[in-house]
Formats: C-alpha cells, structure tokens, sequence
C-alpha cells in the first residue's frame, strides 16, 4: 500500500501548461504523522482502528502535510486530502488493493474516502504476494478451478474494503465510499455476458458501497443501460474521449428512466475518464508533427479535454429531464478522474490533479499521484478555472490534425487489451502457483 514519507516541497498551483518542477529545500512546511486516534472527518474512525493493533498503526510511515483545526476542543489533525473534499468538494480515493486490506486504514484516516481496483491491480497484488496463499490452497482443494479461486480472491478483498469504507457511505446517504470491482476484460465486446456478469458480481459480493466497473466499450455502452436499470451501481470504466462520455451519461439517465424504482438515491455511478494516457499518445503525434506549435501543445491535451468533459457534465445533468430523476432521488453521476500518475518525469507530478479539481468530481490516485499531492497539491477549484484556454487547446490540436474520437478509439482499445494481459496473466500465475503448493494442475 501506499508509503507517503520524505517527500518534496510544496509548489504553487498549476496551469494547463506543463513544466518541471523547481525545489526547493527551504522553509518546508511541518508534517505530521497523521493516523486518526481521536476524532476526525469519518466519526466511526475509532471503530475502523479498533481491529487494527498499535503495533501495526506505528509500522505505517505515513507522513503528510497537516493543518489543525479544533472541533469541540479536541485538535483533529487534518491533510490535503481532507481540505480538497471539505472545501472543494472533491472526493479522493485510492487506486490500488492488496492485502492485508486493513492497511487501507491509515490512508482512510489521511483523507481517502474510497477505492478503485483493476485487473492489473490484482495482478500485481496476487501474483507478488503469498498472503493470499492460504486462501487459494484450500479453495483448490475444495474443487475450485483457477479462474473460480481467482474470483474467491478478488471478492474477498472487495468484502474487507468495502467494510471499512461503510461509515463513509452511511455518513453520505450513499455519495461516497465506494469500492469497486471490474467484470472480466474478457467481456470488453460482449454487451449481455457484462450485464450477466455485473449482476453475478453484484449478488455475491453483497456490499451496499461497490461499484461494479464496466469498461465503456461500444458493446457495453448498453450493458451500463440495462445494469443500472437492474439497480446495481456502476463505475464505467476506460472513458478517454467527449463522445463516448457523453454516451456514457446518456446509459446512466437511460437505466435510471428504465428502472422502475420509485427511489433512485441508491443506484449510484461514476463516470471514469482517463487523463495521462491521452497525453502519452497525443505527445507522440505532436512531435512526429514537429512544428513549434505543435510542441509547445504537449502536455497540454488531457487536462483541456477533462476540463471540457466537465462542463459536458454541467449541461447533462440539468434541465428538466434530469430534474424529474431527481425528484425520485437520483444521484450525478459523478466524473472520476483516473490515470492521473504523471507518465512523463518532465511534468509535474501532479499535472492531473491539481488542475482537475471541482465539485462533485472524484480523484483516483495510486501511490505515486497520492504521495505527490499530499505533500504539495494545492486545493483550489482549478476544473473550470480557464474554460476557454481549454477550448483554444482542444481546437488547436484539432487544426494540427489530431483526431480526438480516433485518439480515444484506440486508447480504449489499448485499455482494453492491458487489462486482457494481465488477467491472462494472472491466471497463469496462479495456475504455477498451485503447482509450486504441490496442488492438483488444473
């Protein structure tokens, strides 16, 4: 899990422009060992603490920025993470799981109010890891096959988190808190196989707070459809372009419309829309075009187009269709801002968050993303600051020839078929795995 510990020094805000950060070794700022052991922004802190031992709390060198406050007496110790969500409204979570889950606690208690999970994640976690050893013996000695026990493995992380990220969702009336778990990559272009699998995932995971991810797939576009018309909240995943957001949206409305329920308020979703791989590739393509406009464009692209895709999100979720959903209790769909690790060194390392930030979004981050801006994000509402800087981007990089529908064709593509790799690869570590536990080959 994450290790937030001797970090940079604070910096200002960030534009759409990008740059290398200047440091500094003057004047850092104070830091804070900042595990909740009186109060803090989750009430039940204490109870999610209890099942955790001192000895391990004092093992977790997480040191992050804090700021004071008092609340009937009691200083509580408080973190950028707890700022962004408090001021700005801006939800951050924590994209990573592994075991023992209850090293998420500290992280909670920092500020992270949920989690997102992929098939790489567990890749990585499964497959570097004997804890789960135990569990994967006995589930193939009970006549589970490797794909089967792969699944045992994933819901049982998804179980442990989601119970410690329920005060969270109780506290919101359900806006927060969530844990999610992605349908098998395999389904990528298999529109009813996802909605049967959604719904399968939905029934034995069995947790109020997770989110079943659906990739956002032309195929699976109606999957979302009918998924949430079935009552299940979903996380859609492996969003990286305005149109296919926007009909990402439009499946949301359609399945709250279809759904019959005369209380919406607990079928939720979060719309997850990439933002450093679109500069991975449209980088590429502006230095293959090589012109000094062109260049002076990189690392500009996926934060325009997120600020973008946030005013899409404003116009959507307004007027008089949306209005009557909300009459019967239904939630935004709120933008999720993932892939927001910096891929190149020459940018800051939190080009996508400090400029992402706005109300009723969500921030994913994994370590490297979450340690960053711990140490110095600036909270500010940065998302719609300079709309139309982000216009003049988009449009610019449209001139140059840069198709943005073609751009995120083949990025979901890309998505799609890393997420393929690393569950087939998964799969074959496991199956080595149950021959090095001298276990029966499947």
């Amino acid at each position: 899990m994450a290790t937030i510990s001797k970090l940079t020094s604070p910096i200002g805000g960030t534009s759409y422009s990008s740059g290398r950060r200047t440091k500094s070794s003057s004047s850092r700022s104070s830091r804070w060992l900042c595990l909740m052991n009186s109060k803090s922004s989750v009430s039940s802190s204490s109870s999610l603490f209890s099942s955790l031992p001192t000895s391990r709390l004092a093992n977790f060198p997480i040191l992050v920025k804090c700021s004071q406050s008092g609340g009937n007496g009691i200083p509580v110790k408080r973190t950028t993470l707890h700022e962004l969500y408090d001021k700005e409204g801006q939800s951050p979570w924590y994209d990573n799981l592994c075991r023992p889950v209850t090293d998420l606690l500290p992280l909670i208690a920092a500020g992270v109010r949920g989690v997102t999970s992929n098939p790489a994640i567990f890749q990585k976690a499964i497959s570097s890891s004997d804890a789960y050893n135990d569990q994967f013996r006995e589930l193939i000695k009970s006549g589970k096959d490797i794909e089967a026990a792969y699944w045992e493995l994933v819901i049982k992380d998804i179980q442990d988190a989601s119970k410690l990220f329920e005060p969270i969702y109780d506290e919101t009336n359900a806006g927060d808190g969530y844990v999610s778990v992605e349908v098998s990559p395999t389904l990528a272009d298999d529109t009813q196989g996802t909605v049967e699998a959604a719904k399968w995932l939905h029934k034995v995971v069995s947790r109020p707070n997770v989110y079943i991810k659906i990739p956002a797939t032309a195929p699976c576009i109606p999957s979302i459809k009918e998924t949430i018309a079935n009552g299940i909240s979903v996380n859609v995943t492996l969003i990286f372009s305005l149109t296919r957001y926007e009909a990402v949206i439009d499946a949301y409305l359609d399945g709250l419309e279809a759904s019959g329920l005369s209380d919406l308020s607990r079928v939720t979703s979060v719309a997850s829309f990439f933002v450093s791989r679109v500069d991975s590739l449209i980088d590429k393509m502006l230095e293959k075009i090589g012109t000094p406009e062109a260049l002076d464009l990189r690392g500009k692209a996926a934060v325009a187009q997120a600020a973008l895709a946030y005013q899409l999100y404003k116009k959507k979720f307004s007027g008089s269709r949306w209005e009557a959903l909300v009459k019967k209790g239904a939630k935004k769909q709120r933008l999720l801002w993932a892939s927001t690790s910096v891929k190149n060194p020459a940018y800051p390392d939190t080009l996508y968050v400090d400029p992402l930030i706005g109300n009723e979004t969500v921030s994913t981050m994994p370590d490297q993303a979450l340690q960053a801006f711990i140490d110095h994000g600036t909270v500010s509402r940065t998302i719609d600051r300079n709309v139309s800087e982000a216009e003049g981007i988009y449009s610019a990089l449209e001139k140059l020839g840069i198709d943005w529908n073609q751009v995120g064709s083949q990025l979901e593509e890309e998505g799609v078929d890393s997420f393929k790799k690393s569950f087939n690869s998964l799969l074959l570590t496991l199956k080595e795995k149950a021959d090095a536990l001298n276990l029966v080959s499947l």
